[in-house]
This record gives C-alpha cells, sequence and structure tokens, in this order.
C-alpha cells in the first residue's frame, strides 16, 4: 500500500532543507518583499513538477517489470538521503554563512516565475530527490494511479515549502535568526536524512 504520508514527509524533509533554491527563495524575500517571493517560489515549485513528472514516469515503468529493480531503487534512494545526511550533518559542523545573491532587473510578476522555473529545471538533481521521497513510500503491488496520488502530494508539499519560505523569510530579522540557529537547524535536518535514509534501505529487503 502506497503511504502518502511517508512520502509527503520525506519530500517535505528533502524540500525544506537548505540548498539553492530556498537560499535564493529566502533572499528574494527578504530584499524584494512577501509578494515577488511567492511569485518566485511559485515557479521553482513549478520547476519541481517537471522532474516530478520524470521521476514518476520512470517509477512506473519499474512498478511494471521487476520486484528487483525496485529493491536497487530503493537502494540508490536510501543511499542518496544518507549522503544528504552527511552534507547537511557537515554544514552543522562547520557552517558557511554565505548567501546566494539574486540578481534581476525584471519588474515584472512573469520575470520572476519563469527564473524560479529555470533554477529548479536546470538543476537535474532534483529528479534523484523526487525518486527518493517516492520510493519511501513505495511498494511492489502499487498501481500506476497510486504513484500519480504520490507526486501529487510531493506537488502540494512543494507548492506549500515554497511559500512557507517566501512568508518567513519576508519578516524582518528573520535571516539573523536563521544564522544563529543554522548549526542546530542542519543538525536535526541531518538526523531526519539520515532516518530516512537507513529506513528505506531497511525496506528495500522487506518483502
Amino acid at each position: 500500500m502506497l503511504s502518502l504520508f511517508s512520502i509527503g514527509l520525506a519530500f517535505f524533509v528533502i524540500a525544506v532543507s537548505p540548498g539553492p533554491a530556498n537560499i535564493s527563495n529566502a533572499t528574494v524575500a527578504m530584499s524584494r518583499g512577501r509578494t515577488i517571493s511567492l511569485i518566485y517560489g511559485a515557479g521553482l515549485s513549478t520547476g519541481l513538477v517537471c522532474w516530478g513528472m520524470v521521476a514518476a514516469s520512470g517509477l512506473g515503468v519499474i512498478l511494471q517489470s521487476s520486484i528487483y529493480l525496485l529493491m536497487a531503487l530503493k537502494l540508490f534512494g536510501g543511499l542518496y538521503l544518507l549522503w544528504l545526511a552527511f552534507l547537511t550533518g557537515r554544514s552543522a559542523i562547520h557552517p558557511d554563512n554565505k548567501s546566494l545573491q539574486v540578481a534581476s532587473n525584471s519588474k515584472s510578476h512573469l520575470g520572476w516565475f519563469i527564473k524560479g522555473v529555470i533554477l529548479n529545471v536546470s538543476n537535474p538533481k532534483t529528479v534523484i530527490a523526487w525518486l527518493a521521497a517516492l520510493s519511501v513510500g513505495l511498494g511492489a503491488n502499487d498501481s500506476t494511479t497510486s504513484l500519480m496520488l504520490g507526486v501529487i502530494v510531493c506537488i502540494l508539499v512543494g507548492f506549500a515549502t515554497n511559500a512557507l519560505y517566501s512568508i518567513f523569510f519576508s519578516f524582518k530579522g528573520v535571516m539573523a535568526w536563521y544564522q544563529r540557529a543554522s548549526r542546530w537547524i542542519n543538525s536535526i535536518v541531518s538526523g531526519l536524512f539520515a532516518v530516512a535514509g537507513i529506513g528505506l534501505i531497511r525496506s528495500a529487503f522487506n518483502r
């Protein structure tokens, strides 16, 4: 049975973790305001949808072919999550306070939306995140329809996460607090990645 909650939670942990897209969205929120950031975040989320369709297509083929391919995918996804845990844990030990600057002369809302789309579409590593998240709640007997429900959940989580970044970082003084708390935030996120990765690797051998 496809666990939509597990998929949604896994995707949220991946989506909310600090990365180029989230840092850029936070920067836009602080420098350009909430409205522009929400539009930019919607573009980022739309870019995620494109890679989500790619990931779902590949998983659909796997579901219809071999249980061993599914097991291999789960192992790959688990290792990817453990790698994210390592990177995030390293950031907690050696924090890097550099922020990503987003330069743009665009004054139109459409221009900011397109910038968000391009940023995520131009990052093919995003499809790996999709595969890892969907694999968390994926079973050998799940149908393509169930898989698409999982994709829809991830899409909703993606839009909600980017909106939260836009709203949260548009408040004054938030970035200063975030930089002070980044060590603890990264430590918690690293732990969540590790738990999810180990759980996914274990599920690969549970048939």
